[in-house]
This record gives C-alpha cells, structure tokens and sequence, in this order.
C-alpha cells in the first residue's frame, strides 16, 4: 500500500507544499476503504471533513424528486471530495459513492482548520482548488442547458483530451451509462451521437479509448452544436 506521504506530495491540493506542511497534514490523515459501489456521504450529511482519493475513483451526484441521477463529477486519484463544506461549515450538498475499490483519506473539519491557521501556501491552494471546480460546474450547467447532446458530448471529449493531455487519443474514465448521466441523457441518446460522430469520421472508438481525429470539427461542434459540413 502506497504511503499517505507520498499520495499528498502528488494530489492536486497539496502538491508543492513545504515538506514540514506535508508531514503535518498526513499526522491528521485517516485511511478510509471502500468497495465498488460503497457509499462515502449522502446528500445533506454534516460535512465533518473532506477526501482525497488516493487510489480508485469517486461518482460525486444528485438525485431529483423522480430518482434520476445527475452525475456532477468523477473523482480521480489525486482530488479531493467535499472540500467546500468543511470551509462553510454546511452539510454535503450531494451523494458519493466508490465506482471502483477505493483507498481514500479524510481529514477532519477542525483539525484541518486549526492546521492551515497561518500557513498562507495552503490556504490558496484550496483557493485554487474551489475556484477550479465552480468553473468546472458553470461550464457544466452551461453544456446541459444551452447545449443539445452532440455538443454536449464533443465538450466532454475534448475536455479528457486537455485532462490527460493528448490531442488524439482520450480514455473514458467511466462507463457508458454514467457517461450519460454525466451528460443528463440516456444510453440510447449517447450511443446515437457516438454513432453520429464515428459515421462523419469525427472520432474512432476502441473500447474505452476513443481517437480525436478531427479536432477542429470536435470544437466547432462543442461550441456551436453543429459542424459547417
């Protein structure tokens, strides 16, 4: 099992920090578990402190009044689960569960409050960190209001390819049907526009991997719902 010392150094909140800062932030870590399918909080559940993933991924959602799930973010090694209701002091505002074997860390509200009192370096760091996600949830709402699927869908692709840094080749870290609710569709509407991208030669898939190759098409579909051919 891979040290929490090491899981810090490399995770998007607490990368380059003073080594005396990371040492002190792993004697308050604590070691969570999780099997595929696990519940980490529910919706409305007191936010007493937040997660890293360290190793395995996180299904962070909603659920209307009629049951649907809306997935609002997949959480992947590295980042962080609930940060922002330890800082308000209000419960979860939505449902984590584990959608693969999970290893993740908590830290408690109060002793990572008293623990950053002070230390300017970490505190922007989760500045950064918010303020990353809310731009990712605006970009979200804007996709599934003013967006129909392909475009929807063409924004995601291209979004992995920025994530993982390459131009030609994404990897859907999630399956097809969370794909979908992540997209607010169903499998049936997200098979047709993968169908749809691949007879225009917009994209090749291989399982989970699936090969830009037009990126220049990709993007005007993202922006304007169309390509000019």
């Amino acid at each position: 099992m891979e040290k929490a010392h090491d899981i810090l150094i490399r995770s998007q909140l607490f990368g380059g920090l003073p080594e005396e800062h990371i040492t002190e932030i792993e004697k308050i870590a604590v070691n969570k578990y999780y099997n595929k399918g696990d519940v980490i909080f529910c919706d409305g559940d007191e936010g007493s402190g937040f997660y890293l993933v360290a190793a395995g991924g996180v299904s962070v959602y909603k659920l209307s009044p009629e049951g649907k799930e809306q997935i609002l973010h997949i959480v992947k090694e590295g980042e962080t689960i609930g940060a922002a209701p330890v800082f308000s002091g209000k419960s979860f505002p939505a449902n984590a569960i584990a959608i693969s074997k999970s290893h993740l860390l908590f830290f408690e509200r109060g002793k990572f409050i008293r623990l950053i009192t002070g230390k300017p370096d970490l505190t922007m760091n989760i500045l950064a960190l918010l303020s990353a996600r809310l731009r990712e949830f605006t970009i979200q709402v804007e996709n599934l209001s003013l967006k129909e699927i392909p475009g929807r869908l063409a924004s995601y692709l291209l979004y992995l390819s920025q994530e993982q840094g390459n131009r030609d080749l994404v990897k859907l870290n999630i399956s097809k049907v969370q794909l979908a609710n992540f997209l607010g569709t169903g499998p049936e509407s997200l098979s047709r526009a993968l169908g749809n991208m691949k007879n225009k030669k917009l994209i090749e898939e291989d399982g989970a991997n699936i090969r830009l190759l037009d990126y220049t098409l990709l993007g005007e579909l993202a922006e304007r719902g169309k390509t000019a051919h």
